[in-house]
């Protein structure tokens, strides 16, 4: 009775507390990041419970142009420095860009691989479907340097907007093979499965961040860039299969 009376009039001593009002941050990520970003928000959102995370995920290129444009975003995260270099130049980082990730390509095949395709001088042959990320996305870039450093010539069926338009043509059979990340295939493993690629002829992906100065919370633009970097979303990004910077 001594205990319920004294929690009584501990609670009639407490501060009266309203619903905290949402601050809301948007980030504006590479389609790759995708399945990463929105599990690192929502660890992000754990911390910061009074913070919501939006997100908008496109080829870097896209929205590096639609940064500069104007758009409203409050962190950008990419999978190349070039990108990055467009959104630096412009003036529009206020913190970073630090590397939070690095990534390499691998082949997309059907699960089961039933075209029995071993290594990047298969995509030759004219009887395959082979896709390719667009040239003016980071994944096609790299997809290309990793096709001349093989000395491979590939004519792709269609060329994708991002990697995982890409990787979606594998999966739902329209294509035998693509060159995509190899986290990618890894977030879509019940449906395609990866061909490594040799090291010799491979690249190594780096994923920047930046919190940009047209950040309405640029405290927590930069919390957000910082969580990335923390232990916490390293491990996060290592679950995904990224590579440390």
């Amino acid at each position: 009775m001594l205990a319920a009376a004294a929690a009584a009039l501990l609670a009639g001593c407490a501060p009266v507390t309203t619903d905290a009002t949402t601050e809301t941050i948007t980030v504006f990520a590479a389609a790759s990041l995708t399945d990463v970003v929105t599990d690192l928000s929502d660890a992000f959102g754990e911390v910061h419970p009074q913070v919501a995370v939006q997100h908008n995920f496109a080829g870097s290129q896209t929205l590096a142009r639609q940064v500069v444009a104007g758009a409203d975003a409050d962190v950008v995260a990419f999978a190349d420095t070039s990108s990055m270099a467009v959104v630096v130049d412009a003036g529009l980082v206020a913190e970073g860009p630090h590397p939070v990730a690095t990534n390499t390509m691998a082949i997309a095949v059907a699960a089961g691989n039933p075209r029995d395709i071993t290594a990047v001088a298969d995509l030759a042959d004219d009887r395959l479907l082979v896709v390719l990320p667009a040239d003016s996305v980071p994944a096609g870039r790299y997809a290309r340097t990793v096709l001349d450093r093989a000395g491979v010539d590939v004519a792709p069926v269609s060329l994708e907007p991002h990697v995982r338009a890409a990787l979606t043509k594998v999966a739902l059979g329209d294509a035998d093979a693509a060159l995509v990340y190899a986290t990618d295939i890894a977030a879509a493993a019940d449906r395609v499965e990866a061909v490594p690629i040799d090291a010799a002829v491979n690249v190594e992906a780096e994923y920047p961040m930046a919190a940009l100065t047209s950040a309405s919370r640029p405290d927590l633009a930069a919390e957000y860039v910082a969580f990335a970097r923390s232990a916490v979303g390293r491990e996060i990004f290592a679950a995904h299969g990224f590579g440390a910077p």
